[in-house]
């Protein structure tokens, strides 16, 4: 009787003390968390035309010229470069794209920025970005808000197979057109 009370505390001790030993250290938030965005919106509707996997970065005070330059490759968001998913052919801002998973960058403009879809996968950043690995490039138009954008996002708005992307950031909203 008392061999089975001293098994039954030994077992309860080594219980306690081997949830600690394997107790999993949880990494804290991400500065610039994932988020993605699809079309149509509603989570109820699985038929999705378009789905896009990005980080959303903030501004901090700090200017979108700097965080997005001008006139250089940007991966579209932060951390690893925003992949997109289109589960039918589309025309993407005029040209034709069959469906995939493309991942996105920008090059950012006063009045337009080129959009490009690349075939590029599992990319951080745009630090190796080759302009040999583009499917196409097109131009989203910019429009300026009133109201500032305070973290990077994006969206997809219109009506059954005609609707638009925007980008929008700081004061800066980028459309390009989709029809799928």
């Amino acid at each position: 009787m008392e061999k089975s009370i001293l098994s039954i505390i030994v077992f309860v001790v080594a219980l306690v003390f081997s949830n600690e030993i394997v107790a999993q250290k949880f990494p804290d938030l991400d500065k610039s968390p994932m988020d993605a965005a699809a079309y149509p919106s509603s989570y109820r509707i699985s038929d999705k035309k378009v789905k896009i996997t990005y980080s959303r970065p903030q501004l901090k005070g700090r200017s979108l010229a700097k965080l997005a330059p001008a006139g250089k490759v940007w991966r579209t968001g932060a951390n690893e470069a925003a992949e997109i998913t289109f589960y039918k052919d589309v025309i993407f801002g005029g040209k034709e794209v069959k469906a995939g998973t493309y991942t996105l960058f920008t090059i950012p403009g006063d009045k337009e920025w080129t959009v490009i879809l690349s075939t590029a996968k599992n990319v951080w950043g745009s630090y190796f970005y080759k302009e040999s690995e583009d499917v196409v490039r097109v131009k989203g138009t910019v429009s300026n808000t009133a109201e500032p954008t305070e973290v990077f996002s994006i969206v997809f708005e219109g009506e059954n197979d005609i609707f638009n992307m925007y980008l929008g950031w700081g004061n800066v909203v980028v459309t390009v057109p989709i029809k799928g």
